[in-house]
């Protein structure tokens, strides 16, 4: 029997996560404008993280991955507050912290497990310097990757670059039809 991992199961929870916010969303031309401002930042984050990654082949550590160990996921947390906040029901953000609460601490375990064996020297370099989560204000640590476009578009960010005004001209719908 395998055991539980929380990166298998956070992407289909997510879908139904999404889905569950999209049918309890009652937003408000305010809660739009804080969420959308919120949601655009989370995405810009994870834009900047994604042209500096190289998943499995090598370790970034330049551009945001000198301020966070994991900016792909503080993205996602400032991306998923916006439209918790764009969606203006309480119960979606707690449905939001909830399942942040329930897999990111896991799976950044499993990922940090993976990338100390994967690249030992330079992970201790890394992690001795760079934090886990809160971003620190100045860059530090090794910054040996550099932003390229072409990895944005490998590692496939473009999909979520697209759900983010997508989401929020589905709340403005919303909003409009008073809900």
């Amino acid at each position: 029997m395998s055991r539980f991992r929380a990166s298998g199961l956070r992407v289909p929870l997510g879908y139904t996560a999404g889905a569950l916010v999209l049918f309890l969303a009652r937003p408000t031309p305010t809660s739009l404008l804080g969420g959308s401002g919120l949601a655009v930042l989370g995405e810009a984050i994870r834009l900047w993280a994604s042209g500096h990654i190289e998943k499995t082949e090598r370790l970034a550590t330049g551009g945001p991955y000198a301020h966070t160990r994991n900016p792909l996921y503080v993205g996602s947390l400032i991306l998923a507050f916006g439209v918790a906040v764009a969606a203006a029901n309480p119960w979606v953000v707690g449905a939001v912290a909830l399942y942040f609460a329930a897999f990111y601490p896991a799976v950044m375990r499993e990922e940090a497990a993976f990338l100390r064996q994967k690249f030992p020297a330079e992970y201790a370099a890394w992690e001795a310097e760079v934090p886990l989560l809160i971003p620190r204000l100045a860059p530090s640590g090794p910054r040996s990757s550099r932003f390229e476009w072409g990895r944005v578009t490998r590692n496939r960010e473009w999909r979520t670059a697209l759900a983010v005004p997508l989401v929020i001209a589905l709340f403005y719908a919303l909003s409009l039809l008073g809900r």
